[in-house]
């Protein structure tokens, strides 16, 4: 089984660090990875995303097609990936940023708040590992426990402080009410 996700945000949204912990929770369930990430030159405030392949076998490529599951954590990224989503596939929607249109019936949609609860966290920048937690859920392709260890992992040490409430973020994300998407 082969599954491909990608993230997309703008600079500073952590959409790379999110893309990071994914492939690394995927290497800790004993999953084969690719992580590609891709920005511009302007980096913070532009447009940035990343891919991620994971497979049970060798990963077939990366810069693929389409995808399974995409989060958009903005409206331009929303409208650059939505046609790349598979018949069938998750697109997970930042509704703070993005407006809740669904012009395609062929894919599942969620749109969730998750800049708005990020800030109920107390801190914004958590909006991306919230998203992960709903990945998670949603998709039903990594644990928790993985995801919690790729954090551990994956954040710099001069950055530790920072692992209990980007833990809380992943579990608010987890445990966030999916009940209006159609899963």
């Amino acid at each position: 089984m082969e599954k491909n996700f990608i993230i997309a945000g703008f600079g500073g949204q952590g959409v790379l660090l999110a893309g990071e912990v994914l492939a690394n929770a995927f290497m800790l369930a004993g999953k084969n990875v690719t992580w590609y990430p891709s920005y511009g030159a302007e980096m913070r405030g532009g447009t940035v995303n990343c891919e991620v392949v994971m497979s049970d076998e060798d990963v077939s490529e990366v810069n693929k097609s389409d995808a399974d599951f995409i989060i958009a954590l903005n409206q331009a990224s929303f409208d650059r990936f939505l046609s790349k989503i598979k018949k069938g596939g998750l697109m997970i929607a930042n509704s703070t940023l993005v407006k809740e249109i669904k012009t395609r019936t062929d894919i599942n949609y969620l749109f969730a708040p998750i800049t708005k609860l990020a800030e109920e966290l107390g801190n914004v920048k958590m909006a991306n590992i919230l998203a992960l937690g709903i990945l998670a859920k949603a998709g039903k392709i990594v644990s928790l426990d993985a995801l919690n260890q790729a954090l551990d992992n994956v954040i710099p040490p001069h950055r530790k402080n920072l692992l209990p409430l980007n833990l809380k973020a992943l579990k608010i994300g987890y445990e966030y009410d999916l009940l209006p998407a159609k899963i």
